[in-house]
């Protein structure tokens, strides 16, 4: 299964719809953040690169197709709308705001991420290929990994890891999760034991290389693990 390459932005308020469409967007090589309204989407699309917004047009604080006003006016960040299925007048609305496509409810999810890689490829956000966090780079074109300038020595699968964890940084992120992403099957036989061999091996590497890495990998007790950018908010170990 290949790295993340792009990053997806998902706005909806109902949190099992944004849960069904991350999980088709991820199908598709895509990385995920999630809001629930229009204040808390800006937020994001201010501090993180985004190559792409899923947008609902119904929001609790403001109108969906305001917001992709605002995003296309201000970048070339592409955006599809999701609509009620006979709501034509919002579809044209959203089209004359700069939507690049959009998607009628109820939809089939890998429709939904199958125009979504579609619409990716076809923008000049999708020759991103450096992710940074810190002294940590991956170059997801080549499938390589450098501490302060200097190439990792890492298996696939530790890279696939590393990849998954710059493209959620301080996020985390579920053993199933981590397992679909990186060995392509949430199921995978050895399941968690073998996350935590992958990752233990993957942060001596780190520290390794850069001992300011020490800890940069966080064990989420209960949970799964997260990798926490330096100078970020901690993040909590429940």
């Amino acid at each position: 299964m290949s790295v993340s390459t792009w990053v997806a932005l998902v706005v909806d308020d109902e949190p099992p719809m944004r849960d069904i469409i991350t999980f088709a967007l991820e199908t598709q090589n895509f990385s995920t953040r999630t809001a629930g309204t229009a204040a808390a989407a800006w937020e994001i699309l201010q501090s993180t690169p985004i190559d792409l917004v899923v947008l609902d047009v119904m929001l609790p604080d403001a109108s969906g197709v305001d917001l992709c006003r605002r995003i296309t006016t201000t970048s070339g960040t592409p955006v599809i709308l999701l609509t009620a299925l006979g709501d034509t007048p919002e579809r044209i609305k959203g089209l004359e705001a700069g939507a690049s496509d959009y998607v009628a409810k109820p939809f089939h999810p890998r429709e939904l991420a199958l125009r979504a890689a579609g619409l990716v490829r076809r923008s000049p956000s999708s020759e991103r290929t450096e992710v940074t966090s810190g002294p940590l780079s991956i170059n997801l074109r080549t499938a390589t990994a450098r501490v302060g300038g200097r190439r990792l020595d890492l298996s696939t699968h530790e890279y696939k890891l590393l990849s998954v964890f710059l493209t959620h940084p301080d996020e985390v992120l579920d053993y199933s999760r981590l397992l679909l992403l990186v060995w392509g099957d949430a199921r995978y036989l050895g399941g968690r034991e073998l996350l935590k061999t992958a990752v233990y091996r993957l942060r001596v590497k780190l520290e390794a290389a850069d001992p300011d890495l020490h800890g940069i990998i966080k064990t989420v007790r209960g949970q799964g693990y997260a990798l926490e950018q330096k100078g970020a908010a901690p993040v909590t170990d429940l």
